[in-house]
C-alpha cells in the first residue's frame, strides 16, 4: 500500500468571507481595447501631446513679462535722439552694414508682452521701401503706417495717434521717396484728365494739392511732389493738436543711394 503524502499547508492565510475583496490597481483591459488598431492608438497619443502642449501653452502665457534689458531701457527719450537714431541706421543701409538689431529669440520674448517703439514712420506702400529696413531697425523699434503715397484718412490719423498717446513716441517722421508711383498716378491725371478707377481717386485727391503746387519749378515735376507732399502733409499733422506731444519731420529716400535726407 503506498504510503500517504501530507497536504502542504498554504504560504499565506486563506482570505476569511469577511475580508474585502483587494481592488484592482488598474481596470482590465476589454477586448476592444486590446484589439485597438494602431491608427485609433496614433489617435490617442495626438489627442494626448495635444492637452500636454495647451497646457504648456496656457502656463507660458500665465508667465510675468520679462524685465526690461539695458538696450531696451537705452531707447531713445527725445525726437531729436530718435532722428539721430533713424539716420545712423540708415547710413548703414546704404553702405550694406547693416546690424539687423533686435531679431534674435530674446527680443521677441521680450516685446511680446509690451511695446515701446521710439519712432513713427508714416510712409508709402512701395515694397522698396520697408522702414524696418532702410532705418536698419528691428522688432518693437518702429511703429510703421503705411499708405500710398504718405495720404492721410481717418483711419491713417488714428493709427498715428494711437503711437503718440498710447505708446508715448516721441518723434513722426512722414518719408516719401524718389519715383513714387502714386505720385507719377496723380500727375498723369493732372496732366490728362483721365479719370482715375475706383479708389484710386482718393489717392489723386490727397497728393493733387501738392502736386498743382509745384507744377511750375523747374525740373522733375514728380519728384518735386515727392518733396512737396511729404512737407505738406507734415504740416497737417504738426497743426492738428492731437500730435502736439511729438515732434513731426518730414524727409525723402533715394531710392538709388538709399539715402533718406530730412527736408527742411
Amino acid at each position: 500500500m503506498p504510503a500517504t503524502i501530507p497536504p502542504i499547508p498554504p504560504t499565506t492565510p486563506p482570505i476569511s468571507p469577511t475580508t474585502p475583496p483587494i481592488p484592482p490597481t488598474t481596470p482590465p483591459i476589454s477586448p476592444t481595447t486590446a484589439r485597438r488598431s494602431p491608427a485609433n492608438r496614433r489617435a490617442f497619443l495626438t489627442a494626448t501631446a495635444a492637452t500636454v502642449l495647451t497646457s504648456a501653452t496656457a502656463v507660458a502665457s500665465a508667465a510675468p513679462a520679462p524685465a526690461r534689458t539695458a538696450a531696451d531701457r537705452a531707447r531713445p527719450a527725445t525726437a531729436q535722439k530718435a532722428l539721430a537714431t533713424l539716420l545712423e541706421g540708415n547710413r548703414r543701409w546704404a553702405r550694406v552694414r547693416s546690424l539687423h538689431p533686435h531679431e534674435d529669440r530674446a527680443r521677441r520674448v521680450q516685446v511680446a508682452h509690451e511695446q515701446h517703439p521710439f519712432a513713427t514712420v508714416l510712409s508709402c506702400v512701395d515694397s522698396r521701401v520697408p522702414p524696418e529696413l532702410v532705418f536698419d531697425q528691428g522688432l518693437g523699434d518702429l511703429l510703421c503706417i503705411r499708405t500710398a503715397g504718405e495720404v492721410l484718412d481717418e483711419a491713417v490719423l488714428g493709427s498715428l495717434q494711437f503711437g503718440v498717446v498710447e505708446l508715448h513716441v516721441p518723434l513722426l517722421l512722414v518719408l516719401g521717396h524718389e519715383r513714387c508711383g502714386a505720385v507719377a498716378a496723380t500727375i498723369e491725371q493732372l496732366r490728362t484728365g483721365k479719370q482715375v478707377p475706383g479708389h484710386l481717386a482718393r489717392l489723386v485727391e490727397g497728393i493733387g494739392p501738392s502736386a498743382w503746387a509745384c507744377r511750375d519749378e523747374p525740373g522733375d515735376w514728380v519728384d518735386h511732389t515727392v518733396a512737396a507732399h511729404a512737407r505738406r502733409m507734415r504740416d497737417a499733422l504738426r497743426a492738428d493738436p492731437a500730435f502736439r506731444p511729438a515732434t513731426v519731420v518730414a524727409a525723402r529716400y533715394d531710392l538709388d543711394s538709399g539715402l533718406v535726407r530730412v527736408l527742411p
